[in-house]
């Protein structure tokens, strides 16, 4: 999901003065202890045959496998969908499992869901009061070994449905079938990650979880079984899906995967747009404006289309349909020579070239981009839908809001699309560490912003460190490992997005450097792909292979928020003659530790800049080193460029007053 940094950084601004005058008060009362930071037992789960300590995974890793096939129904009229989903899943796991969990996801709009009573009296984004409803289980069989589907007993609990069976699935590859029949009433507004938006030309529809989904049941806590509640998103197991839309003949359907069927449900004219698209690096239309409300540009008049997809290799499926889409597409470059295609789907009056007229454009940029820096994109097809949801991702398609513009646009699907990769590709548990995707693809929208277009989206809002500290360290901060919904509504936007990817980025620029940080990050990607990494997983690989130990970086950033406050002290020059050096004295007043950039400007005009490893602070809050300057001292800054969130930028300056002192260095 996006978050909009326009928001977050008006809010910073005008709460500025406030958290700046709090925390430099509290700053004199914290006094710095390395043995805390430095802690040696950070890493305190060893690792194991299925995860190994230095973050890969293990020789006996294993996960189960989920393969749907589905047929669903959009009645317009009544506001429903209904079909049936037959799940095949498979137990690799060294466990007999004598029962399954699902997930009924729709079971959260309910008006008595644990979601619906947790959501506060006056509303929220992820609340949808006023509605009531959710998924009505028509059947529910089970097929074992070769025998015939029998009628299981189940029990529904809230968002989740345990199915009783009367012989286990037993470990290490055995398969069962399950077969429901359901049906739900669409919401208008599904917690900011479906629903419908009436248009001049019709009602677009954004389908997401709509259908039962299994849970995970892995190596580090079983069944993953943490209700769905709004704040919290998704965790998924991995397989292939083929799946049936039967709406009515004058919509067009996009959704996750391919189209299998293009004969039975476009014209000629339009299979033949789709193909040139699929060689051109510029926009293609495929429906026009004009062509929306024409009844020829559908292969039919009357009665209902089925449109097949299928997508392989992936942990979720989402769809739109609507009879008001402009549609456009073009040709994505990905590495090695491959392609893909990018196309979008929106509202005639939401076109243009300040709206989604360049849509695809920004879909074959941030897709492009994310497929050098991180992994090869993996689906044949990647699909902006505008609608009502204002920002959710999903394998090959995305929902963005419809009355995005420019810059909000190529933001929201720059940020959507980067999901793709976390948590689509990289598969980890957004329901309990929103960051390892929300912080990744924040952190990565820094980067692709920049690269788009020679920087026409180019930001420069994340760059002053000093300036965001006091939204970073707020009062009442949520450490970055808190559970979504345990985290308060108004601190999720900077402990799942903001605080992770600006701890990445200190991480690329100041501590690692750009090349180490870039390589250990690919091999996170690589071990990891199509698969459950859990934090320690990314810890350890980043360590493993960067050859860097951070535990203080992740205790002090993602476990505690421990502020950050660099000082100079005091400069005192050698044998009291300018002429041979100088001793400076730094201090790290806060609990919070970092390496250190130290610029130095002699009254002659040389400067000096001196860079001192983290390490520094591993003895104590003082640290005094020897400056090879020539002559009197101008001044001495720490952090000059405001790389580090320093929340008492007052005390980084340091300029004489005489130059008498000699600091003790013993």
């Amino acid at each position: 999901m996006k978050i909009s940094i326009f928001r977050l950084g008006v809010i910073a601004m005008s709460s500025l003065g406030f958290f700046n005058n709090t925390i430099a008060q509290e700053a004199e009362k914290v006094k710095y202890d390395a043995h805390v930071l430095f802690h040696p037992l950070f890493n305190f789960q060893p690792g194991n045959e299925y995860r190994t300590g230095s973050g890969a995974p293990g020789p006996k890793y294993w996960q189960n496998r989920a393969d749907y096939k589905i047929n669903v129904a959009l009645d317009e009229e009544k506001g429903t969908v209904s079909g049936e989903v037959e799940l095949t899943y498979k137990n690799n796991s060294p466990e007999n499992l004598e029962f399954l969990w699902l997930q009924l996801d729709q079971n959260a709009f309910g008006s008595h869901s644990r979601g619906a009573q947790t959501t506060p009296v006056t509303g929220g984004r992820f609340g949808n009061m006023g509605f009531d409803g959710g998924d009505s289980i028509k059947s529910v069989t089970v097929q074992q070994g070769k025998g015939a589907f029998v009628d299981a007993e189940y029990k529904v609990t809230d968002t989740r449905m345990q199915i009783r069976l009367t012989t286990p699935v037993k470990a290490n590859g055995d398969v069962i079938k399950i077969k429901l029949a359901y049906s739900f009433k669409i919401p208008e507004y599904g917690s900011d990650r479906m629903g419908t938006l009436e248009t001049k030309n019709g009602i677009v529809y954004e389908m997401a979880q709509w259908y039962p989904r299994v849970a995970v049941f892995d190596d580090i806590e079983g069944w993953n079984l943490l209700p769905y509640l709004g704040a919290g998103e998704f965790y998924l197991e991995y397989g292939d899906f083929e799946y049936n839309v039967t709406v009515p003949w004058d919509h067009i359907v996009v959704g996750s995967g391919e189209l299998l069927n293009p004969n039975e449900v476009l014209t000629a004219e339009q299979r033949k747009r789709l193909a040139d698209a699929a060689k051109s690096d510029q926009t293609v239309v495929i429906r026009s404006a004009e062509e929306v409300t024409n009844p020829n540009t559908r292969p039919k008049q009357s009665g209902t289309l089925t449109w097949r997809f299928r997508c392989v290799q992936a942990r979720d499926i989402a769809w739109a349909t609507s009879k008001a889409f402009v549609w456009d597409a073009a040709r994505m470059n990905l590495p090695k020579g491959k392609t893909a295609l990018a196309q979008s789907v929106y509202p005639a009056e939401d076109g243009g070239l300040d709206g989604w007229g360049r849509s695809t454009e920004y879909v074959k940029g941030c897709i492009e981009f994310y497929s050098n820096y991180v992994h090869e994109y993996t689906y044949p097809v990647a699909t902006n839908v505008a609608g009502i949801v204002g920002g959710m991702e999903y394998p090959g398609i995305v929902f963005c809001s419809s009355k995005s513009r420019k810059d909000d646009l190529w933001g929201v699907t720059d940020h959507e699309f980067g999901h793709n990769w976390f948590p689509m590709i990289v598969g980890n548990n957004e329901r309990k560490y929103a960051w390892m995707d929300e912080g990744f693809n924040t952190f990565i929208n820094f980067l692709s912003g920049d690269n788009f277009n020679n920087g026409e989206y180019k930001t420069t809002q994340m760059n002053d460190m000093h300036r965001l500290a006091p939204m970073i360290f707020r009062p009442k901060a949520d450490p970055i490992m808190t559970i979504p919904d345990v985290v308060q509504a108004v601190n999720l936007g900077w402990e799942a997005y903001y605080k992770p990817a600006l701890g990445l980025k200190m991480l690329r620029e100041q501590i690692l450097g750009k090349e180490r940080f870039d390589y250990a990050f690919k091999i996170y990607v690589q071990r990891w792909a199509f698969k459950h990494p859990t934090p320690y997983d990314f810890f350890r690989t980043i360590e493993d292979a960067a050859g860097e130990d951070l535990g203080w970086f992740w205790k002090g950033w993602f476990f505690e928020n421990y502020k950050l406050d660099q000082s100079v002290k005091e400069v005192a020059y050698v044998e009291q003659n300018p002429q041979k050096g100088s001793y400076i004295t730094i201090e790290n007043l806060d609990q919070l530790a970092m390496p250190v950039k130290v610029d130095i400007e002699e009254v002659s005009g040389k400067k000096t800049r001196v860079e001192l490893p983290v390490e520094i602070w591993q003895r104590g809050g003082a640290w005094t080193f020897k400056a090879a300057t020539q002559g009197p001292i101008r001044s001495v800054t720490i952090d000059p460029e405001h790389n580090l969130p320093d929340i008492n930028p007052e005390n980084n300056v340091w300029k004489p007053a005489s130059y008498n002192a000699e600091p003790d260095v013993n």
